[in-house]
């Protein structure tokens, strides 16, 4: 034993075994941080092991910097480098704990709300145990200055510096190969920082951020206030005037925004043996007060989801790589519909059951103007009540109705739902209808998720026809995305009962639903083409806002002028007569596959291609270049990010100081009592657990 620990102390004294024991003590350190003081949602061993594994490549590279200096100095370096690295995860582990994400480079260069915020609340969110990311430098100088370890005054050769600093290069790669391999497109789509720290280790994140905030600032540094005109002249010639039948029917009106995760058009009055895969939102789809779109499609790019709320609320296309809401949504300035609404007295707030750091809405919807966003921390902890990227339909939506009654109204609001996002996951107790029998393991739960997502909205609008809360309320349903995917082709072509299917199935398999209803809304299937850039203007004609001087790309629906030019963010399109998929050409009618285009077919699918590329270039422009920055919208009032938290204590307060201030809530209106129990749900998780505790205000 004393041989041993002998050796272990000769190592120790060399240059190379002191670095090792440092990078090791660091190492063991990092990875104690992240299980305990980040949520990052690790899974499995897979995920697991690269959580160990990502703490090695950084402290490799950055502790290995002090192996190319001589004596004492190499040592002391590398202890104040250790010293940096731990005031920086120290740093990251108190605004984590405040707003549930990491710092990034935009927060350190403007100081904006978030740095304000934990400034002033430094004291309180600190805790003893966040100290402990200080043990190993303090172990580590108090054993130089006793001289228990020994300073090897030898020369490291600089052949093995650079040796260890490759090594340290080849850990990163391969972890990142493995992380790819788990999580595909980690760093085009970057969904979530939660994700890269929990992949990559936190340095390689704050590389990352650096380096996209950099190539952003850049872009961003080059744009001007005359790059807006010719968006200007874009959008004017292109502006679509409102149908005066529906302009202004819905003004003042509450506006219920329900988010239909993955959920495809073909699944409206779709059967499984018989049964019907979502009953509710077939009887809401054909009412007579709800106007139904049977040819609108996702238009979305690797965003997904923020792509889809991005064009949503801000009539913008997402980009051709990446999330916008991660890239742009801190920094950009946005002319959004919560803002827009907020400055004519409606309360805006959205509602999720995952982490506020997903798809950065935390951050994005400060720029959007959101006065509440109840995510996860919102909402009562139960581990069962989790479906992997949220809070079950069932019991997401009621407990949003929780807040949902407390909201000052008129309001705008919208409710993100989750279980029926890929992989399609559902327990026994919760599934009600059989599975699809295509074979492919992937798409045949998908009906199971989608009812079980129909079942929730119908307790939800239940709760609202027994509240009264329905009478005063426009509800507002889309489908964000595809929720089966192109490679599934045999799968689809079982769906629709063919052989096979071609580009021109595929381009129509991208049709989701949207429907707009409101009690004594003229109703009816409408046949218009459009998509989800087109929802803004469609609302806002609607509230009887007009919209003809906003820097918007999509046009009314309901307007008799609208082009109906449909892009799809890679440059395909569709529209009534012609169809663009996959470099195949259709006459969308009949579904025929154009073989060769005639001149004067040429010539039309070239004006629309034009169209296409402009809509999207300038759009892109737009978001890369923060321009709406420089536009004055007449009557608008750029968005104030610092005056929004979404802390959990300071939403709570300040969600019960507006009840009191405005008295129109809905609990405010039952006599400061609230309906909950009025809504009924057969979620099985909370028939043996029935009490919902919220958080309560500290």
């Amino acid at each position: 034993m004393n041989t041993a620990l002998r050796k272990v102390r000769r190592g120790l004294n060399t240059k190379l075994g002191f670095f090792i024991f440092s990078v090791l003590l660091f190492a063991i350190k990092s990875y104690w941080a992240y299980k305990t003081k980040f949520n990052l949602g690790v899974s499995g061993s897979v995920q697991e092991f690269l959580l160990v594994f990502n703490t090695l490549p950084g402290a490799i590279i950055f502790l290995g910097i002090a192996l190319y200096f001589r004596g004492r100095l190499s040592y002391w370096l590398m202890s104040i480098i250790n010293a940096l690295l731990s005031t920086w995860l120290f740093a990251n582990i108190l605004y984590y704990r405040e707003f549930s994400d990491f710092i990034t480079f935009n927060v350190i260069k403007g100081s904006g709300a978030a740095s304000n915020n934990l400034g002033k609340s430094l004291m309180g969110i600190m805790r003893p145990s966040d100290f402990f990311v200080y043990a190993d430098v303090i172990l580590v100088i108090i054993v130089l200055l006793c001289h228990w370890i020994r300073v090897d005054m030898r020369y490291f050769k600089i052949r093995y510096a650079l040796t260890i600093t490759a090594i340290g290069f080849a850990l990163f790669g391969a972890n990142l190969g493995m992380a790819e391999s788990n999580r595909s497109q980690l760093l085009t789509r970057t969904f979530d920082n939660n994700y890269i720290v929990k992949y990559l280790g936190l340095q390689a994140y704050t590389i990352y951020d650096g380096i996209k905030t950099t190539h952003n600032s850049a872009v961003k540094s080059q744009a001007s206030a005359k790059d807006i005109t010719p968006v200007q002249r874009f959008i004017k010639k292109n502006y679509a005037s409102p149908n005066i039948e529906y302009y202004g029917k819905a003004k003042g009106k509450n506006i219920i925004i329900i988010h239909l995760e993955s959920f495809q058009q073909f699944l409206i009055d779709y059967k499984v043996d018989g049964q019907e895969v979502t009953p509710n939102l077939n009887k809401l789809y054909h009412a007579q007060d709800t106007l139904s779109f049977d040819n609108f499609f996702h238009q979305v790019g690797q965003g997904k989801t923020a792509d889809a709320e991005l064009m949503l609320e801000n009539s913008l296309f997402g980009l051709p790589e990446g999330s916008a809401m991660v890239t742009d949504g801190t920094t950009n300035t946005f002319q959004s519909a919560p803002s827009m609404l907020h400055q004519r007295g409606y309360t805006t707030a959205s509602f999720h059951g995952d982490v506020p750091s997903f798809w950065n809405r935390d951050n994005a919807y400060k720029s959007f103007g959101y006065d509440y966003f109840f995510s996860k921390g919102y909402f009562p902890k139960t581990k069962d009540y989790d479906v992997g990227y949220g809070i079950k339909d069932k019991i997401f939506l009621k407990d949003s109705a929780y807040y949902l009654q407390q909201l000052p109204q008129p309001f705008y609001a919208k409710l993100i739902t989750v279980t029926n996002h890929y992989p399609y996951i559902l327990d026994k107790k919760n599934k009600s209808i059989a599975g699809l029998k295509t074979g492919d393991d992937t798409v045949d739960p998908y009906v199971q998720t989608a009812h079980y997502l129909d079942q929730s909205i119908g307790e939800l609008l239940d709760y609202l026809d027994k509240t009264g809360l329905r009478k005063n309320t426009v509800l507002v349903l889309y489908g964000d995305h595809y929720g089966i995917s192109n490679n599934h082709r045999p799968a689809i072509a079982d769906i629709f009962h063919k052989k096979s299917v071609d580009n021109y199935d595929l381009a129509m398999f991208q049709k989701v639903p949207f429907m707009i209803n409101m009690e004594g809304l003229k109703g009816g299937i409408n046949q218009t083409y459009g998509g989800e850039i087109d929802v803004l203007p469609t609302l806002e004609d609607l509230l009887g806002i007009s919209s003809d001087k906003y820097i918007q790309f999509g046009q009314d629906l309901l307007s008799p002028k609208r082009n109906q030019i449909v892009p799809f963010r890679n440059g395909d399109w569709v529209t009534p007569k012609y169809t663009k998929f996959n470099g195949d050409y259709y006459l969308t009618g009949s579904g025929k596959r154009i073989k060769h285009l005639s001149a004067s077919q040429k010539k039309e699918v070239d004006k629309i291609q034009k169209y296409v590329t402009t809509d999207l270039g300038l759009s892109d422009k737009v978001v890369n270049g923060d321009l709406l920055r420089f536009y004055h919208l007449p009557g608008f009032k750029k968005t104030d990010k610092k005056s929004y938290s979404y802390n959990l204590n300071k939403g709570l307060k300040k969600l019960q100081k507006a009840q009191k201030q405005h008295k129109t809530s809905l609990k405010s209106q039952n006599g400061g009592h609230s309906t909950l129990d009025q809504y009924n749900t057969d979620a099985p998780e909370l028939q043996s657990d029935p009490t919902l505790n919220f958080p309560k205000i500290k």
